[in-house]
């Protein structure tokens, strides 16, 4: 059953300061919408709880990237296409452009939200394992004030988020500086193009001295939440890499996930994966260390 346009109620106000203002008065009461793409397949299919809804599309204080000598802010409102076409972002975080490539098709591109991916918090969404890996902080703000919080502690449980009622994501800084790293990602779906994954991964690896000097490993669609995996990583982390260490690895990164069988795929399938996944990346790492 559609949605019935009169029953719903859009308002835009225009500037951040007037839409924070509005969530302090009635907590709770509005649903910030930007680009809309997964609010408006709710609305186009009738499941549409919310019916007031605050825009947020096109705010400036939201659509920036701004880039200083240690980070780059990135306005939660920023596109997909946005981040395709930073120069900066794709050379110093390509994990993010390729993320951006992935999401949708050129439409969906050109209006979903970085911010709205995050707040929207599904586990399967293309950017957040992307996210994880450069260990960002999130820039909150509402009428009380702002707060910076580590992306990494943001996602509490499935489409849960430590954001409160009255509050909106401003910017995501992401740390420059990452040399030496090696860059993984991989999505696994139905098709090329215009898929919900089944899995996704990003990674980061570094090598020093013949051994993992750092390693940062994020996977989405195999847990509640998009995931960091924190075990593996320890298990790498200061070791030379070899294929024992590689087989081991990926039995850990299996251990951490928690799968479950859906429309898209099965428990068993995603397990099998992630343990070619990581296997992938780690020997990646060993040719890294080769061809140097």
């Amino acid at each position: 059953m559609r949605s019935d346009p009169a029953e719903y109620e859009l308002v835009a106000p225009g500037s951040l300061t007037k839409v924070v203002s509005l969530l302090a008065e009635q907590p709770g009461a509005w649903l910030p919408i930007a680009g809309g793409t997964d609010v408006m397949v709710q609305y186009a299919s009738g499941k549409l709880a919310a019916h007031r809804l605050v825009s947020l599309w096109n705010l400036p204080e939201l659509r920036h990237i701004e880039v200083s000598d240690s980070e780059v802010s990135i306005g939660a409102g920023c596109t997909y296409a946005d981040l395709r076409a930073h120069k900066v972002i794709e050379l110093e975080f390509p994990l993010l452009t390729t993320a951006a490539r992935w999401t949708g098709g050129i439409a969906n591109q050109n209006r979903g939200t970085l911010g709205g991916n995050i707040v929207n918090a599904s586990p399967a969404a293309d950017s957040l394992p992307a996210l994880l890996v450069y260990e960002p902080e999130l820039i909150i703000v509402s009428a009380r004030g702002e707060r910076r919080v580590r992306y990494v502690d943001f996602h509490i449980g499935y489409k849960k988020t430590l954001l409160a009622v009255d509050e909106l994501i401003r910017a995501v800084c992401v740390t420059r500086g990452l040399t030496g790293y090696t860059s993984y990602a991989r999505k696994v779906g139905a098709r090329n193009a215009q898929a919900i994954s089944k899995v996704c991964m990003a990674a980061l690896g570094r090598l020093a001295s013949g051994v993992v000097d750092d390693i940062r490993i994020a996977v989405g669609s195999v847990a509640p939440v998009p995931l960091r995996l924190l075990e593996t990583e320890h298990s790498v982390r200061g070791e030379a890499i070899d294929p024992a260490l590689v087989s081991r690895a990926a039995e850990i990164a299996v251990g951490e996930i928690r799968p479950i069988d859906d429309i898209r795929s099965t428990a068993a399938y995603r397990s099998a994966v992630v343990r070619n996944l990581v296997t992938e990346f780690l020997q990646g790492l060993i040719a890294d260390r080769q061809g140097a």
